[in-house]
């Protein structure tokens, strides 16, 4: 009879490594197969690089804080200085326009990541966009937790100066495990509509196996007591979450772990191809995802949920 090493013996942690390692070098191999292997996974490798070489050279811009615009919900509705096809979103639905949106970024990045994804939904009629910072030390002396609970105090912050109840939150890598704590742990679903996550660590990611063994890495490794308390009933959540996450993401490993799977939430996991992790927050395809969720709010749901019930009862 063979008895499996228990976990926390050095025979346990040696087999943990040596299977992570191994399963790192299978998805490792079967990246460099979908991205040499065709002209699109070139492409994709090319924008991926290129878009890095830019958000190098704008990193220090975005060390500054955004400063919050006060102005209140009614500032945001004035379309007069619009072209027709920018004014449809706030003709066609004034409440998704009002609520304000937030970005969280990744690990050791900061909010010149979303510069331009930020400017998309601008021109697209939405009134509050902030990209909130925190600290780059995060990955090595910070927790998910604590980042969680200053989030929820920037959103009521936020709340407090444009006039909404409501906000979006559009997470990058970690900065969308950030807002999923809150959401799912903190009471955030009251004041969160959407959360969108891009190539966020849901299962974990086998590269933080790689990162400095200080907490944040670890809540990231897979089976981590993080992301098993994320795992716990969310009976009654309240915000609806859009999962995008990309077959060739060089930092989620296995790539699937970016999904977003749980029973108690409205989800929808969407899956690209060619778009690596950082690009994510510049691809068409994913600006195009973004946008459309957030044109969906809770009103304009419930309103068609309620048009549908009328309509099956006529």
């Amino acid at each position: 009879m063979t008895t499996e090493p228990e976990a926390g013996r050095p025979e346990a942690s040696a087999l943990t490594s040596v299977t992570s390692a191994a399963a790192t070098a299978w998805n490792g191999l079967s990246y460099l197969a979908r991205t040499m292997g065709v002209p699109r996974g070139l492409r994709g490798l090319a924008v991926e690089v290129a878009w890095t070489a830019v958000h190098l050279s704008v990193y220090p811009w975005g060390l500054l804080d955004e400063a919050l615009r006060p102005g209140g919900v009614h500032a945001h509705h004035r379309t007069d200085h619009l072209p027709p096809g920018e004014r449809s979103l706030l003709v066609s639905d004034l409440d998704g326009a009002a609520i304000p949106v937030l970005l969280v970024h990744g690990i050791v990045d900061n909010r010149s990541i979303f510069v331009h994804l930020a400017r998309v939904l601008r021109r697209r009629g939405h009134g509050t966009v902030q990209a909130v910072n925190y600290s780059p030390m995060t990955a090595f002396t910070g927790d998910i937790r604590a980042a969680a609970r200053d989030l929820g105090e920037h959103v009521e912050r936020l709340c407090a100066v444009s006039g909404s109840d409501r906000v979006h939150v559009i997470g990058h890598s970690l900065g969308g495990l950030i807002a999923r704590y809150y959401v799912q742990r903190l009471g955030g679903d009251a004041r969160v509509d959407t959360l969108v996550t891009l190539g966020t660590p849901h299962r974990g990611s086998a590269i933080a196996h790689l990162l400095p063994p200080t907490l944040v890495p670890r809540q990231l490794q897979p089976g981590s007591d993080l992301l098993r308390e994320l795992d716990e009933p969310a009976v009654g959540c309240r915000t609806r979450f859009l999962a995008v996450w990309s077959r060739m993401d060089q930092l989620i490993i296995p790539q699937r772990n970016a999904r977003l799977t749980h029973p108690d939430l409205e989800v929808s996991n969407v899956r690209l191809d060619h778009v690596g992790h950082m690009a994510m927050t510049i691809d068409p395809e994913a600006v195009h995802l973004v946008t459309c969720a957030l044109s969906r709010t809770r009103s304009t749901r419930e309103r068609a949920a309620e048009a549908a019930l009328t309509q099956a009862a006529g």
